[in-house]
C-alpha cells in the first residue's frame, strides 16, 4: 500500500477547533504536515495544537472570524512566516441553521453564507495568491451531501453547501493552470455536534439511519482520511472532484 506522505507540507485548516477540521488537522499532521488551525475558540484550538504537536509536528493556532478578509490574510502570512506555505489548505468552517423558510431571518441567511460560503471564498483567495506564487499546491473544500439531497427545515444550509461544491468545480477549472487541485469532500451524517438534533433524539435517530445503508454514522477521521488522500500527491490528477463519504446515503 502506497502511503499518504505530506512531508515538508504545512497545511492551513479553518475550523480546526473540534468535529471534523480537528480530525483533519490531525490526520495530515500523522501524514506529515504541520498545520495552523484556525476558528472562534481559542480553547479548542489550543487542544487541537497540542494533539497535533504529540504527533511531532509544528502547530499554530489563529483564533478568529473565518468570514473576515483579515483572518483569512492573517492565516497565511502567519503559515508563510513560520512553517512554510500554506501548501495545503482545507475549508471546512461550517454551521448548520436548523429551521423552516417562515422562521428563517435574514440574518440567518446572511450568517450561514457568511461562515459557509464567504469564508471559503476568502480562505482560497488569500492561500491561492501564495500557492500560485510558489508552484501550486492542493485545496480540499468542506461540502456535503445537503449539497445534493434536499430535506424540510435545511434550505439555508443546502444552498451553501450547493454553492460550496459549484465553487469547488469553477475554481477547479481557473486554476488548474496554476497546478492548483481544488477539490472537496461530501460527507454525510458525522458523528459531530453539527448534527447533535438528531443523534441526540432517539427516535430522529432510528428513523434517519435507516437511510444509510451501513446502518451507522461516520467517525470525523473517516472523513479526514478523504481530505489527507486529496491533499497528497496520490491524487494529483483529481481536480474538481466532489468525493462523497456517506455509508451509501446518496446511492439511488
Amino acid at each position: 500500500m502506497i502511503p499518504i506522505d505530506l512531508a515538508g507540507k504545512a497545511a492551513v485548516v479553518t475550523g480546526g477547533g473540534r468535529g471534523i477540521g480537528r480530525a483533519v488537522a490531525l490526520e495530515l499532521a500523522r501524514a506529515g504536515a504541520d498545520v495552523l488551525v484556525t476558528a472562534r475558540t481559542a480553547g479548542q484550538l489550543e487542544e487541537t495544537a497540542g494533539l497535533i504537536e504529540d504527533l511531532g509536528r509544528r502547530a499554530l493556532i489563529l483564533a478568529g472570524d473565518a468570514s473576515l478578509p483579515e483572518t483569512a490574510e492573517k492565516a497565511v502570512k502567519t503559515a508563510a512566516g513560520n512553517i512554510g506555505g500554506p501548501h495545503l489548505l482545507v475549508n471546512n468552517a461550517g454551521m448548520e441553521i436548523v429551521k423552516s423558510l417562515l422562521d428563517s431571518s435574514p440574518e440567518d441567511f446572511d450568517l450561514i453564507m457568511n461562515v459557509n460560503v464567504k469564508s471559503m471564498m476568502l480562505f482560497t483567495r488569500a492561500a491561492g495568491k501564495y500557492m500560485i506564487e510558489n508552484g501550486g499546491g492542493k485545496i480540499v473544500n468542506m461540502a456535503s451531501t445537503g449539497g445534493f439531497i434536499a430535506g424540510p427545515n435545511q434550505s439555508l444550509y443546502h444552498a451553501s453547501k450547493a454553492a460550496c461544491a459549484h465553487f469547488t468545480k469553477a475554481m477547479a477549472i481557473e486554476w488548474a493552470r496554476y497546478k492548483i487541485n481544488v477539490n472537496a469532500v461530501a460527507p454525510g451524517w458525522v458523528d459531530t455536534e453539527l448534527i447533535s438534533f438528531i443523534t441526540g433524539n432517539e427516535d430522529a435517530f432510528k428513523k434517519y439511519i435507516k437511510g444509510v445503508p451501513m446502518r451507522r454514522v461516520a467517525d470525523p477521521r473517516e472523513v479526514a482520511f478523504a481530505v489527507a488522500f486529496l491533499c497528497s500527491d496520490l491524487a494529483s490528477y483529481m481536480t474538481g472532484s466532489v468525493v462523497v463519504v456517506d455509508g451509501g446515503l446518496m446511492i439511488p
